[in-house]
């Protein structure tokens, strides 16, 4: 409660010195990733950018994982004001609307330009929703594509009947229900033994969850199926953001423009770096054949057709948007 009361006064502080353009202001910013991930290096990159593009009047401090506020808790922790600004994975509001997911649909956007397609087409509409809560939204970026590993050769999704498939969310389990597989409740720091036990015999999941887990040791096979690439937001709280200067608004929407043109640029080479580290381990590392493909992509139409029933007209805008 102390560190939240701080961080609150913090921002507020911050919001009414700047405003007055007397003396730098500073702004924590938590961020729910440790200091050496893609993700929060390019966020360090952007509060540099920040410093540099305000002249100084801006200093963004962040607080990488989850010291500061806990990653549930970050995006109302900025709403509140007790931040002015944080970063979150947007999937983890689709119990708000179910349009925060679309990104995390599995098989909708199977590659990097789809999925910037697919940003392209959502951005305005998740930036409505926010607005709501009176949230800004800076930008974006993707994790890496979600590939599918195994402990046995999959050619096909029958190859997935009966096997024991990781689930950490309601999409998951849906994915493994639809393509026969049983759905199985494992937290990434139990992996190595889940599948060591035989509690679990396939997952989906990124390179980089792969390569940081070591995921040679206990898994034998890889499929670059790019399933989905869920994305972290950064926001920004709406009245601390309007009551800036308008230098001070203009430099944080440069940096931030930046700051997601580099992210994703970022992202890819996280994905070409971590799936070399599986190839080392000794994975066999490899596209999907096109009959896996093939089935994967029914599972993704069916699950595709459920999301637009739970994200309404909005929801439908988007998909139409997409597919043009």
């Amino acid at each position: 409660m102390k560190i939240k009361l701080r961080a609150l006064a913090a921002g507020l502080l911050a919001t009414m010195v700047l405003a007055a353009s007397a003396v730098a202001a500073t702004w924590d910013m938590p961020t729910p990733y440790g200091d050496n991930n893609f993700h929060t290096l390019n966020i360090k990159a952007f509060a540099d950018d920040v410093k540099q593009r305000s002249n100084g009047d801006l200093i963004i401090k962040v607080h990488p994982g989850g010291s500061l506020f806990k990653h549930p808790e970050i995006k109302n922790a900025v709403r509140s004001g007790q931040v002015p600004i944080g970063e979150f994975l947007l999937s983890r509001l689709s119990n708000e609307d179910a349009v925060y997911e679309v990104d995390s649909v599995p098989f909708l956007a199977t590659s990097y330009e789809q999925a910037r397609k697919l940003w392209d087409a959502s951005r305005g509409p998740i930036s409505q929703l926010l607005d709501k809560q009176g949230l800004v939204l800076l930008f974006a970026v993707p994790w890496p594509p979600q590939g599918l590993y195994a402990n046995k050769p999959i050619e096909k999704v029958a190859d997935l009947t009966g096997l024991k498939f990781r689930a950490y969310n309601p999409a998951t389990e849906r994915l493994a229900q639809l393509a026969g597989a049983v759905p199985t409740q494992v937290e990434v720091a139990d992996l190595a033994q889940a599948f060591a036990t035989g509690r679990v015999e396939s997952m989906m999941t990124s390179p980089s969850t792969g390569a940081n887990n070591k995921a040679w040791d206990y898994v034998s096979h890889f499929y670059n199926t790019q399933a989905w690439l869920p994305k972290n937001a950064v926001v920004v709280n709406k009245k601390v953001f309007e009551a800036l200067p308008q230098t001070a608004q203009t430099a944080i929407l440069n940096a931030a423009a930046a700051a997601e043109a580099k992210g994703w640029e970022s992202s890819q080479a996280e994905t070409k770096a971590k799936m070399a580290i599986l190839k080392e381990g000794g994975m066999v590392v490899s596209d999907p054949s096109p009959e896996l493909a093939e089935g994967l992509k029914k599972i993704g139409d069916t699950m595709t057709k459920e999301w637009a029933e739970k994200a309404g007209e909005m929801g439908g805008e988007i998909l139409l948007d997409y597919k043009k």
